[in-house]
């Protein structure tokens, strides 16, 4: 469990996991501002929590099974990997708290989806923004159940990978905001400057200084919390270690 820990690496591994907590539930994409993106962080948070059905859950399965059996036939088919990226997802959020915390079985779903997304990712020439808005969500999932800040890293930089697709094919400022806000919890700093510049660049006039301002929170909150990881690991190494 996240908070079995004792002493000050419990005290470090509880900030880091605060502060993530808080900057992924921000109301920065939730805000509204310059138009809408379907997916935001708030349906990353909240959306599709609990209460599936056996049968529903055979029903979801069976469609699994069939997208499996077209890509026998053809391993290209980019559409029978959305219904399982889908699927599988939607498989998870039955196991999902209203809060958005997935338990083990949701999360085996949410991997399952991640991997059908990366090899979909080999075949489409151009990405479903929408399979990648539930991506964000399920990459976001299974990075809040790590508890060591490496092991979240690439979860967050699949959700950041998958944050551009919806950005750059639907270009909006809330967009934009979201690949800024997963960037920079990943560590890509010039990824998430360039998509800073660009929310601004799309922000109507009288909102450009807001917008900056949003883009300067979310960076300064995702290297504190990059502090805080370094510093809950140096806690953690065994004195001489």
């Amino acid at each position: 469990m996240l908070f079995d820990l004792k002493g000050k690496r419990k005290r470090a591994v509880q900030i880091t996991y605060l502060g993530l907590a808080f900057l992924l539930a921000a109301g920065l994409i939730g805000a509204g501002i310059g138009g809408s993106t379907s997916g935001g962080l708030f349906d990353a948070i909240t959306g599709g929590g609990g209460g599936g059905s056996s049968s529903a859950d055979k029903t979801i399965q069976k469609r699994i099974d069939a997208a499996q059996r077209q890509l026998t036939v053809n391993p290209k088919n980019e559409a029978a990997y959305g219904v399982i990226v889908r699927s599988h997802y939607q498989l998870a959020t039955a196991h999902s708290s209203q809060q958005g915390a997935f338990d083990e079985k949701g999360v085996s779903q949410l991997q399952q989806a991640a991997t059908a997304w990366s090899r979909y990712l080999t075949v489409a020439k151009k990405p479903d923004p929408a399979l990648a808005t539930i991506m964000v969500q399920a990459y976001t999932g299974i990075a809040q159940t790590k508890k060591d800040p490496r092991d979240q890293k690439p979860f967050l930089t699949g959700a950041a990978d998958a944050a551009e697709v919806v950005a750059t094919s639907r270009p909006t400022v809330n967009g934009y905001l979201q690949l800024v806000q997963y960037a920079a919890l990943a560590g890509q700093d010039r990824k998430a400057t360039l998509a800073g510049q660009k929310a601004v660049d799309l922000a109507p006039a009288a909102q450009k200084k807001q917008v900056k301002q949003q883009v300067t929170q979310v960076q300064g909150q995702a290297k504190a919390l990059q502090a805080q990881s370094q510093q809950q690991q140096q806690q953690s190494q065994p004195p001489g270690g």
